[in-house]
């Protein structure tokens, strides 16, 4: 039977395992297996609110071995090190528990069509102490360690003697997470001190939003990102543009003025890239790690695709954005490539078409632009309808991955929570 192995259970690699499971794995057409080095997957936009306790990774996060027995997939746990072309297998790391003991050794998958959907990590760009002294939030685990110690230098805020207490947290990268991350700060601060947590108020809060460009969510329209920076100001941001971080250090950021912006936490989320071990696979790489591939999403091996932000692909000369939505629709191309493959007919074109973007202010306000370049213009959408537009984003990948009903079902969950359950998550 032909054995389809997707590496990477993000957005676009897990729903491309669902919906071939469900098309060839149930019906005995194909093997479908997905591996990922983490036993759950959550939707990386969402990495933000994990990282504040707005949301609980807990209850939001989809379970990879359960999911492929209920649609027709195989799931391995397990990291991809390297890959053997010659004899067409993946090669995966050793897993060891906490004390470094291994508990189960390196082992090596067969394929007949692989698909690398490994995502990307974020580019510190070499800069010094930015790996030491920084978090990351590429993934849940880094949210979650943001969360913990977030919560710890609240308590340590609001036991203090001092008063007013004062905390400040600095943000290079003002893209989507970074200013997402900002407002939800402010949100935290509120909700805590709603609580009882009144010494760190969110007028003592004090967030440094750090850019090297000319401007805030330079994907957006300049009018959206003046609009952004506004509103984030009126919460109490700092906003730095045009400030490029030299180093990072337990005080803060160096700037290349010379001047030190403190922070005692220091979260980096500027720029990305994919692993490095792409490089030493024996396929063309670009400068960030990506593989390249063809307007078919194909390596050049014939039986090696890749996708999401760990893949390379030009449209009309430029690279395709490392987005959410160009993942999905790399996962829907896929789905009938990779049948196409099998049927041993030609490959589609993939095509990707800009929807827009949009970024969440917490639930202050939500600003993006609809339609892309689908228009002769974007249509500029503000305040709730943005907000209803950006929870559809959400709901989408659920309908992609369980289903009208089932999403249905986790929506109504959702709204129960919010009555019966605390505002943050508290621990």
């Amino acid at each position: 039977m032909h054995r389809i192995v997707i590496v990477g259970g993000g957005a676009g690699g897990l729903e491309l395992a669902t919906r071939l499971g469900r098309k060839l794995g149930r019906r005995g057409k194909a093997q479908i297996e997905l591996i990922d080095a983490n036993t759950t997957h959550l939707w990386k936009p969402l990495l933000h609110e994990v990282a504040t306790g707005a949301l609980d990774s807990g209850i939001d996060e989809l379970n990879y071995l359960a999911h492929g027995r209920r649609h027709g997939f195989h799931f391995q746990l397990g990291r991809m090190r390297h890959l053997d072309r010659e004899q067409k297998e993946v090669v995966l790391a050793a897993i060891k528990d906490e004390q470094g003991d291994v508990l189960v050794p390196e082992r090596r998958i067969g394929y007949d069509t692989l698909v690398i959907a490994i995502g990307s990590i974020t580019n510190d760009f070499g800069t010094p102490g930015a790996q030491e002294h920084c978090f990351f939030l590429d993934n849940r685990r880094q949210a979650e360690r943001f969360h913990q110690t977030l919560l710890r230098e609240f308590l340590r805020a609001n036991a203090g003697s001092a008063e007013p207490a004062g905390l400040d947290i600095g943000i290079v990268g003002a893209g989507a997470t970074g200013v997402e991350l900002s407002a939800e700060l402010y949100n935290t601060a509120e909700v805590l001190v709603s609580y009882g947590e009144e010494k760190l108020n969110p007028g003592n809060l004090r967030v440094h939003l750090i850019e090297a460009g000319e401007r805030i969510l330079p994907a957006l329209p300049p009018r959206l990102s003046a609009s952004a920076k506004r509103e984030l100001e009126n919460l109490g941001v700092t906003v730095h543009t045009q400030t490029l971080v030299t180093e990072v250090s337990e005080q803060g950021f160096h700037t290349k003025d010379g001047q030190i912006i403190p922070a005692r936490m220091r979260v980096w989320a500027a720029g990305v890239r994919a692993q490095g071990f792409l490089t030493n696979l024996g396929l063309e790489t670009n400068r960030a790690n990506q593989l390249v591939v063809n307007a078919s999403l194909q390596t050049a091996d014939p039986s090696i695709f890749a996708m999401g932000d760990c893949a390379c692909v030009l449209q009309d000369g430029k690279p395709v954005p490392p987005r959410a939505q160009a993942a999905h629709q790399q996962a829907s191309h896929l789905y009938l490539a990779l049948q196409a493959q099998l049927k041993q007919q030609p490959l589609p074109t993939f095509t990707y078409r800009d929807k827009g973007s949009l970024v969440s202010l917490s639930r202050y306000s939500t600003v993006g632009s609809l339609m892309g370049n689908l228009t002769k213009g974007s249509m500029m959408i503000e305040g709730r309808l943005a907000r209803i537009v950006y929870v559809s984003l959400y709901r989408l990948h659920q309908i992609a991955l369980h289903g009208y009903w089932h999403t249905l079902l986790l929506s109504l969950v959702g709204h129960i929570n919010k009555v019966i359950r605390p505002r943050l998550k508290l621990h």
